[in-house]
């Protein structure tokens, strides 16, 4: 993995974002402010943008940079959790030009680890983390696979992880105020998650 396949990554989330777009927005109505299609369209088509302009190779500087960027067009409380993932990443892929599955799967999971100790949250809380801390341990589990079955078993570990946000209440952010309510409904940043993996094993 190097700077052009972060740019392919990057497109690719930014095209399965988009296409997901109204769905997200209808998730996030039901105990959101509704704006999460928009602030995840907007931010990835954003980062796509810059990383396919930037010269960068050093995949930290890279990450750092594409973070900022992505925060800065997602103006939205998992914009913001997004960009700490980023941050993480960056900072474990810090001086390095590529890196293999062993490398990846611990800057994911230094990503899910910056947003904990960040955002004060844990997987179990109905957020983004139930489908992206089971997608980094399993990319941890898969270390010695390739990327194309480290990232398909992530991918998975994701989507069953969404799923199980149903029989979550939310402790978080306006979802928060629905108490019991929220129970049964899927989480939107869960499906963001979900989809970021998705887009990866494609």
């Amino acid at each position: 993995m190097d700077a052009s396949s972060v740019k392919k990554g990057i497109k690719k989330i930014s095209g399965i974002m988009t296409e997901n777009k109204d769905y997200l927005i209808k998730l996030d109505q039901q105990n959101g402010d509704g704006d999460l299609g928009v602030s995840m369209s907007e931010g990835f088509a954003a980062a796509a943008r810059f990383v396919e302009e930037t010269q960068e190779t050093d995949l930290g500087k890279l990450l750092m940079q594409t973070g900022g960027v992505f925060n800065e067009a997602a103006p939205s409380s998992l914009g913001t959790i997004i960009s700490f993932a980023f941050m993480g990443m960056a900072k474990s892929l810090k001086g390095k030009t590529e890196t293999d599955p062993a490398g990846f799967a611990e800057a994911v999971m230094a990503g899910v680890e910056k947003i904990m100790a960040k955002a004060g949250s844990k997987p179990g809380e109905k957020t983004i983390l139930d489908s992206i801390y089971p997608a980094a341990q399993s990319l941890l589990e898969h270390r010695d696979c390739s990327f194309e079955e480290s990232f398909r078993a992530a991918a998975k570990a994701a989507a069953e992880g969404s799923e199980a946000t149903r029989e979550m209440k939310s402790v978080h952010g306006r979802a928060a105020y629905y108490g019991e309510k929220s129970i049964g409904i899927l989480d939107g940043g869960s499906v963001v998650g979900k989809l970021i993996f998705e887009a990866l094993s494609e």
